[in-house]
């Protein structure tokens, strides 16, 4: 497996897990997601799937296209809040590896006009 699919796996495994943070907190259910937040996760792990920047792909918050509808940014947007600090305990390896994605995504644009390459 290529590293940048590696990445976006990691990716999909990191908005799993904040997703479930969240559910947990916020709804009733006591195992997995609720229908709500099931298809949000659906609906971002397709949007992930489709993006333009397959293999240039930076973190999304970095990113210059919003695949994203506004709604569902916004959804997005709470769990992120609401999840991001708790999993710095309960996943901080996910938690560290997101953050050194999000400081490549911003050190990708310089990297690429030096060599060429798209973002890894």
């Amino acid at each position: 497996m290529k590293s940048r699919d590696r990445r976006l796996q990691r990716e999909k495994q990191t908005i799993r897990k904040m997703a479930r943070i969240y559910c947990k907190a916020h709804h009733t259910t006591k195992e997995g997601l609720c229908l709500e937040c099931r298809a949000l996760l659906i609906y971002v792990q397709e949007r992930m799937d489709s993006c333009p920047y397959q293999e240039g792909k930076p973190a999304c918050s970095g990113c210059p296209v919003h695949c994203h509808k506004p709604a569902m940014r916004e959804n997005i947007r709470q769990i992120m809040r609401y999840s991001g600090p708790r999993m710095l305990l309960r996943h901080p390896l996910l938690t560290l590896l997101h953050f050194l994605d999000g400081i490549k995504a911003k050190l990708a644009p310089e990297k690429r006009k030096q060599t060429g390459k798209p973002y890894l």
